[in-house]
């Protein structure tokens, strides 16, 4: 789930509230002294704090008082003459000093908002990114009864397939077990455990199937990349969940061998387009990845779509 790039605040795509949910928030450690007065005293100051290591310092400011204060950034903006107490404005200090240093702002929220829902976060597991969604708007179109999503960290994309596919089974394998039990709290959260299933593996191993889709957000950077990450990714997320070996392309070559063994032979449902498999991929292996495909896949139509952005984002497999 890497454009490579820091991130920062969640963009809202569909519809929902812009809001900081405290409900799978962290607080921090007490500290120095930024924020004090009123709410619209302590924002200016963080902002100015924070202007360093982000583009966007006063929305920053925002969702972390809304979250240490639980109630929406709206009624900050209405109410900036609202006091602080002590305990208050000494929580927001050490969160804003936090992210000052460039500790990423959803490991200090605990969630993100992704595809249209929240997730829990924590530091076992990679910050899901706003590109991966045209990886599920993808999978979404398919309408699949049966779903592998490999490499599953936090869980976003088996349990948003999940949610909106209420008749599909998916199979969430993770090969870090504290990773899938983020997922499996996710899973939960959201009122699905009786259709994602949870799985302790690695790539295809121990083999689901047969099913209608993969699905996967592995790691793709490749090795030698790594260190030269924004140093909010290289220091803070796990690299588990980066490095995808000298090429990039290491754990995407594993998991194209794998699937033909996983994948549905035949369309599962009259209507139904047959089995694939969607693959995000870096901006830069849209050609490589179609490649690898093809050999694996000698007698499929591959495709690659890209994101909003325009880049290379997502391998299809088309059987």
């Amino acid at each position: 789930m890497l454009g490579i790039r820091a991130p920062g605040p969640t963009i809202q795509r569909r519809g929902k509230p812009d809001r900081a949910d405290a409900d799978c928030g962290q607080s921090g450690r007490q500290s120095g002294a930024v924020g004090s007065g009123t709410i619209g005293n302590a924002l200016r100051r963080a902002a100015i704090e924070l202007a360093p290591v982000t583009d966007a310092p006063r929305l920053e400011a925002e969702v972390l008082l809304a979250h240490v204060l639980e109630t929406s950034r709206t009624v900050l903006m209405t109410h900036p003459e609202r006091p602080l107490t002590s305990g208050q404005a000494s929580r927001y200090n050490a969160l804003v000093h936090r992210r000052a240093s460039n500790y990423p702002l959803p490991y200090l929220t605990g969630c993100i908002e992704f595809s249209g829902l929240e997730f829990e976060l924590t530091p076992e597991v990679l910050i899901p990114r706003p590109e991966t969604e045209t990886l599920v708007d993808l999978a979404l179109a398919r309408r699949p009864r049966s779903v592998v999503d490999v490499g599953t960290g936090s869980g976003c994309i088996a349990v948003s397939l999940a949610v909106r596919l209420p008749e599909a089974i998916v199979y969430a394998i993770e090969i870090s077990p504290a990773a899938l039990a983020v997922a499996r709290r996710n899973a939960e959260r959201h009122g699905v455990t009786e259709r994602v299933r949870l799985v302790v593996g690695d790539v295809l191993t121990p083999r689901p199937g047969p099913v209608d889709l993969i699905v996967s957000n592995p790691p793709y950077v490749p090795t030698g990349k790594l260190a030269s990450l924004p140093a909010s990714i290289r220091n803070h997320e796990p690299w588990l969940a980066l490095d995808g070996g000298p090429d990039g392309l290491s754990i995407i070559r594993r998991l194209l061998g794998q699937a033909p063994a996983v994948l549905r032979p035949l369309a599962s449902a009259q209507g139904h387009p047959g089995s694939a498999l969607l693959v995000e991929i870096g901006a830069d292996q849209g050609k490589a990845a179609s490649r690898l495909a093809r050999a694996y896949f000698p007698r499929a139509t591959v495709r690659v779509y890209p994101d909003l952005a325009g880049r290379d984002r997502v391998l299809e497999v088309q059987t």
